[in-house]
C-alpha cells in the first residue's frame, strides 16, 4: 500500500493548485500515455486547468483514448505543480520543461526509481503506474470517469503485455475488473494496444527480424537509422519488437538496439528466468525492472551493441 500521508499530502497539493501540468517519460509506451491521459482527464474533470505533455508525442497506437488530443509537445504558460507519471528518473520527462522546473509529484512502479520528487508514491510492485493511479485517484479526491477508466485499463493491458507478465497478481486483475465496470470496452482496447499495428511498423519488424542473432540463451537485434527510413517509421522507439523476440523458445535474455539521431543507442532488455536485467541497466545509465528495462547510451550502434552484449553476457 501507499503511505496513507504521502497520499493526503499529494492531496492537499492537487486540491490547493489551479493550473497543473503531467508528463511522462520519452518514447512513451502505454502505461507512460494511458498514466498521463488516466491523471490528466481526471484533474480537468476535478475542475483543474491541466496540461498534458509527451515530449515524443502520442504514438499512433494510443490516438484512439479520449484527450489524446490535447497531449502536447511543449509546455505553454505558467503552472502551479508538476505531476511526473511512468517515470524512473526526472531527465527521462524529457527536455521541453524548463531547465528550473522541480517535480512535486511523482507516480511511478519502477524499482529502480530515483525519488526524485517533492512528494513520491512508488510502488515497485505494482504491475503498472496506471495500477497506482486506479487505486489511488478517489483518495486524491480525483473521479473516475469511462474516459480515465480506458486510458488507465490500457496502461495495464499494455504493461503486462495482456496480463501475463511475470509479475502479474491479483490485485492487478481486480483493479482491472474494477476499470472495466466503467464501461470501458476491454477487446477493444486489447485490440488496439497489443495487436494493430501500421503497415510501416510491420515493415520496421522485417528490418530488424533479418538481423535477428542467436547466441546460446542470448538473442539481440539491431535497428539503425536507415532501417528507420527506409520504412517510413515516424516514431523513435523499436515499435515492441522487443516483446517479439522475448518469446523466442530457448532464449533467457533478449536485446534491441536502437539508434537515436543524437548519437546515442536505445538499448531495451528481456528476461526470462528470474533474470534481472535492471542492473546491467543501471550500470548504463538506465532502469527499469528486473523483467524489462533500458537505457539510452551515449556512442555509435556498432560500440554500444559490443559494450551491451558484453555486460548482458557476465550476467549469463
Amino acid at each position: 500500500m501507499l503511505d496513507p500521508l504521502l497520499l493526503a499530502e499529494a492531496r492537499r497539493a492537487i486540491e490547493s493548485a489551479q493550473r497543473i501540468v503531467v508528463v511522462s517519460h520519452i518514447r512513451p509506451d502505454g502505461d507512460a500515455v494511458g498514466s498521463l491521459l488516466g491523471m490528466g482527464l481526471a484533474l480537468q474533470a476535478a475542475g483543474k486547468q491541466t496540461q498534458m505533455i509527451l515530449a515524443d508525442g502520442v504514438p499512433s497506437s494510443f490516438r484512439h483514448l479520449m484527450g489524446s488530443s490535447q497531449v502536447r509537445q511543449r509546455l505553454e504558460g505558467e503552472f502551479d505543480l508538476l505531476i511526473v507519471v511512468d517515470c524512473s528518473e526526472f531527465e527521462r520527462a524529457g527536455d521541453e520543461l524548463p531547465d528550473t522546473a522541480e517535480a512535486d509529484i511523482n507516480f511511478d512502479h519502477h524499482i529502480t526509481n530515483t525519488l526524485f520528487a517533492r512528494i513520491n508514491l512508488v510502488k515497485p510492485d505494482a504491475v503498472a503506474t496506471a495500477e497506482i493511479l486506479a487505486s489511488c485517484l478517489p483518495a486524491l479526491g480525483l473521479p473516475i470517469t469511462q474516459p480515465v477508466a480506458s486510458a488507465l485499463l490500457t496502461g495495464l493491458i499494455t504493461d503486462t503485455i495482456g496480463f501475463r507478465t511475470s509479475n502479474m497478481s491479483a490485485s492487478a486483475l481486480r483493479t482491472a475488473a474494477d476499470l472495466v465496470e466503467y464501461g470501458c470496452d476491454l477487446p477493444g482496447l486489447y485490440q488496439q494496444a497489443l495487436l494493430t499495428r501500421s503497415f510501416q511498423a510491420m515493415r520496421y519488424w522485417g528490418a530488424g527480424l533479418t538481423k535477428l542473432t542467436r547466441e546460446r540463451r542470448l538473442a539481440w537485434t539491431t535497428l539503425s537509422l536507415a532501417d528507420r527510413k527506409s520504412v517510413e517509421y515516424s516514431g523513435r522507439d523499436d515499435a515492441d519488437l522487443i516483446n517479439v523476440l522475448s518469446a523466442i523458445d530457448g532464449i533467457d535474455v533478449a536485446v534491441i538496439f536502437v539508434e537515436q539521431n543524437n548519437a546515442a543507442v536505445k538499448v531495451s532488455w528481456r528476461s526470462k528466468s528470474g533474470i534481472d536485467v535492471s542492473q546491467i541497466a543501471v550500470q548504463f545509465g538506465g532502469g527499469g525492472h528486473k523483467a524489462a528495462s533500458g537505457a539510452d547510451i551515449p556512442g555509435n550502434l556498432e560500440e554500444v551493441r559490443e559494450k551491451v552484449l558484453n555486460a548482458t553476457r557476465g550476467l549469463l
